[in-house]
């Protein structure tokens, strides 16, 4: 069926046996499975409703990101897992935990850079992390040379999503109209049925995504469109799925909801403040016994002798009068009969609480909440905390899991594309791909602040603790204990150190613990191999001061 699609397909050289049968189709890690039924001659019908509830979440998320505060918070997300240096890149193959002869894992890694460099990712890195992030899933065209597939890739040439979508297809045999009861029924062992085959595939309709009103091109882009075979196609998305309507969302989902309420909001607050803000006053002119039409006429005269309305242009910058227009902000003059008070004046006050911004301040903690931003970064308030890792809020060290969480998430696409081109290239087996697959890991740039501090307080910790068990090293404890239980290092650490501190004393770096007094930590004092004293140690003079000698003993004891 491979051949069918455009495309290329790499199958696998040892299939599941016979009897390993199962009326479940392989799961899919990617997305939710979107089945379509298959007629007797290989037509297929789409389920219309998840395209176009896919297509309508997907322009929705792209309205949001243009929103200041969501624009804030996914750049937040985006510099903290993306991060640009110049020299180093965004991304780098770990194989330190891949069991492979050091031949292999240079070609992964040559192969690695290949793919990077086809996907321009040093210069494009924050883009293409950006439009998976927003719209949840990403789309590659692998291009390959189908006359020499074993150059490997040529192009990763991106698919904007909209006009991308994944299908899974139950193929009907010839002639077959039996339901899959009826057909149980006649077996003695379910098992011996021949399951259908499922055909995975992607189908491409240039037409899906052109403009908001084609609604056309949205309802037909399900049973329209180019079938293109999986492996030709990377395929990533976010993980979270709906599984009641079988779509994959993106994390900009749950906050939808308070990205209106706060739009609402910040919407009537203008809107209040406009007409309230204003003291605005109140004229109640005296018409006597006028009637109708010439007290209306009195009124506005009156209006038209006092009113007094200066108008700000702002593309001449000139202020001039304009009072052939009244505005719903203006002061109002109303007619008062004979028999009243006469021609009174009175201020309406303006809006009291004007100030108070608890509402929106709520909801936009709300929205940043929902978008896994800590509130504490909303508008630089509070600033970066350069004290000790104690003193870090809980939301950051939160926003730093989540981060290594969509790190891990995205690193699938470097995954799928590695596999083609060491599959392509016969570098490795499928076989060896499954097993090698689980151990190679993708280490990212860190620029997380946090991090090093929590590293450096933790070694501080280790050192002063080891300060504190140095006068029981030798009576309770052993040197081995001190390194593994209190410095925490491992096997591999401690044979590296042992090495490095040997070389430093044989250049003379460091001074050789054995000439180390233990009690003073300072260097045993030189000796005179001759006499055994300290040649430093000076002889006491005479009291004259004339010899050094000693005094001749007269003979027979004489005194």
């Amino acid at each position: 069926m491979s051949s069918k699609l455009f495309g290329f397909s790499i199958e696998n050289s040892e299939p599941l046996p016979q009897s390993a049968v199962s009326p479940v189709p392989p799961n899919n890690e990617d997305s939710v499975d979107h089945y379509a039924t298959s007629g007797f001659f290989g037509s297929y019908v789409d389920l219309e409703g998840v395209f176009r509830s896919e297509f309508d979440l997907i322009k929705r998320y792209r309205e949001m990101s243009l929103h200041p505060e969501v624009d804030s918070a996914i750049e937040d997300i985006v510099n903290e897992a993306i991060v640009s240096d110049t020299n180093d890149s965004p991304v780098e193959i770990e194989l330190s935990n891949l069991n492979a002869s050091d031949g292999i894992k240079t070609k992964i890694r040559k192969e690695f850079k290949h793919i990077l460099d086809l996907l321009d990712f040093d210069k494009k890195s924050h883009e293409i992390y950006r439009n998976w992030y927003v719209d949840g899933r990403i789309y590659y065209h692998k291009i390959i040379d189908m006359k020499n597939p074993q150059e490997g890739i040529k192009e990763l040439r991106y698919i904007d999503a909209m006009k991308m979508r994944y299908l899974r297809q139950q193929k009907k045999k010839p002639g077959e109209t039996q339901t899959l009861n009826n057909q149980l029924r006649g077996l003695k062992d379910p098992m011996e049925y021949d399951f259908p085959e499922i055909e995975e595939f992607f189908i491409y309709n240039p037409k899906s995504g052109n403009s908001a009103g084609n609604t056309s091109a949205i309802q037909s882009g399900g049973s329209q469109g180019i079938k293109i075979a999986k492996d030709a196609i990377t395929y990533c998305t976010s993980g979270l799925v709906d599984r009641n309507k079988g779509i994959t969302l993106s994390y900009l989902h749950k906050s939808i909801k308070a990205l209106n309420q706060l739009r609402m909001i910040e919407d009537a607050l203008v809107i209040y403040r406009l007409s309230r803000a204003p003291e605005r006053r109140i004229f109640y002119i005296d018409v006597g016994n006028l009637p109708k039409v010439k007290a209306e006429q009195y009124l506005r005269d009156v209006m038209q002798r006092y009113r007094n309305k200066l108008v700000y242009d702002a593309q001449t910058g000139e202020v001039r009068d304009d009072k052939k227009y009244m505005s719903m902000l203006e002061d109002f003059w109303l007619p008062r009969r004979e028999g009243g008070r006469g021609t009174e004046i009175s201020t309406l006050p303006g809006g009291q609480n004007l100030g108070e911004i608890t509402d929106i301040e709520y909801f936009k903690k709300k929205l940043f909440r929902a978008l896994n931003v800590p509130p504490s970064r909303m508008d630089g308030e509070g600033g970066f905390n350069l004290g000790r890792s104690s003193e870090i809020l809980r939301d950051e060290l939160k926003f730093t899991k989540f981060v290594g969480r969509l790190r891990k998430r995205f690193s699938n696409m470097f995954n799928d594309m590695l596999k083609t081109q060491l599959l392509l290239k016969n570098i490795v087996t499928p076989e060896d791909w499954n097993k090698m697959s689980e151990h190679i890991q993708y280490d990212f740039l860190y620029d997380n602040h946090f991090s090093e501090l929590k590293e450096t307080e933790l070694m501080n910790e280790r050192l002063n603790l080891m300060q504190t068990a140095e006068p029981y090293v030798g009576k309770y404890y052993s040197q081995d204990y001190v390194r593994r239980q209190i410095l925490r290092q491992t096997d591999m650490e401690i044979i590296e150190q042992d090495k490095l501190i040997a070389e430093e004393i044989k250049k003379g770096i460091i001074p050789d613990p054995a000439t180390i007094d233990p009690s003073t930590g300072l260097p045993f004092a030189e000796k005179d191999p001759a006499v055994g004293q300290n040649i430093s140690a000076p002889m006491e003079p005479d009291i004259d001061g004339s010899s050094t000698e000693a005094p001749e003993m007269p003979d027979g004891g004489e005194i």
